[in-house]
């Protein structure tokens, strides 16, 4: 038995001929009697009456003609919830996305810009974190997706897709000497105040290590933990400062420039899931909705 079978019930009570019945459902006169037939053999029981080509319901088909409408109209109702799911009309009460705290104030806004108005059923709970605190957000299932950087291992709960690349780049302002540099090396910031990215990260290291290498002693000026802070105390003449491309591409509208830091290192970036858990439509759509904004983003005016 199938819902066919059971919209042909209906539409025969309702019409009382297979030629309306077959008109109604767009369908040939033979394969409505075809269903009709079908649904009387999965049955075992009689539904109609044959008197002179018409088609008579029995009292059996009057009775089952509710449950038959029962069904239709759950159907009828699990469709709509389907189109409700896909459209983001409905879903999960709640999508949750991790980003690193540099990409609250124009990235993330600029990506759920779009979002919001076709998932207008959907709330949205950001987490701006390390990459460390997404990794253990993803691992426990608090939030769906998050985007991080690709350093080390990590937990063999979760699955990350990389979506970014970067290279290592030195951020001055605009009227700073050094924006006429093509490149830029660590002998070329000596003597030149450096706000630099916390000291234990893994990057901030190898940064240590570059200038140890090149004999410069780094005169770091101001320490902090986030790329839209440092880029922020470049624009107002603190200093300088060594980030990734990536974040520096997210900063272009403030009054510096980015030039390529030598030796350049190259970072990754990716986008973190639980690992076997497929993402709902909503959180799908999320997550495409921030490869989009990256793309955006990391374009060449």
């Amino acid at each position: 038995m199938n819902f066919k079978q059971l919209e042909v019930l209906r539409t025969l009570l309702s019409t009382g001929s297979t030629i309306a019945t077959a008109k109604a459902m767009g369908l040939s006169q033979s394969g409505v009697s075809r269903l009709l037939a079908q649904l009387e053999e999965d049955l075992a029981l009689t539904l109609f009456a044959r008197d002179k080509g018409r088609l008579i319901p029995t009292p059996e088909a009057a009775i089952l003609a509710n449950d038959a409408e029962n069904v239709l109209l759950a159907i009828d109702r699990m469709s709509g919830h389907a189109e409700d799911l896909r459209n983001g009309a409905a879903g999960p009460e709640t999508v949750r996305i991790g980003l690193p705290s540099s990409m609250w104030e124009n990235f993330a806004p600029a990506m759920l810009i779009d979002y919001a108005r076709d998932f207008p059923g959907i709330k949205i709970e950001t987490f701006f974190e390390t990459t460390t605190a997404i990794q253990k957000l993803v691992d426990e299932r608090v939030i769906d997706i998050g985007f991080l950087r690709m350093e080390g291992e990590t937990a063999p709960g979760i699955d990350v897709e990389q979506v970014a690349t970067g290279k290592s780049v030195c951020v001055v302002r605009r009227d700073h000497p050094l924006a006429e540099f093509e490149a830029i090396t660590a002998k070329d910031l000596r003597n030149v105040p450096l706000i630099l990215i916390g000291r234990q990260r893994p990057n901030r290291m190898a940064l240590d290590q570059v200038f140890k290498k090149a004999g410069v002693k780094a005169l770091v000026k101001i320490e902090t933990h986030t790329n839209s802070s440092a880029c922020a105390y470049v624009a107002h003449g603190l200093g300088v400062t060594i980030i990734s491309s990536f974040y520096a591409n997210l900063y272009k509208h403030l009054p510096v420039v980015a030039r390529p830091f030598l030796p350049q290192a190259t970072q990754e970036f990716g986008l973190a899931r639980a690992a076997g858990a497929p993402l709902s439509i909503a959180a799908q759509a999320l997550s495409d909705a921030l490869k989009r904004q990256i793309q955006f983003s990391q374009k060449d005016d």
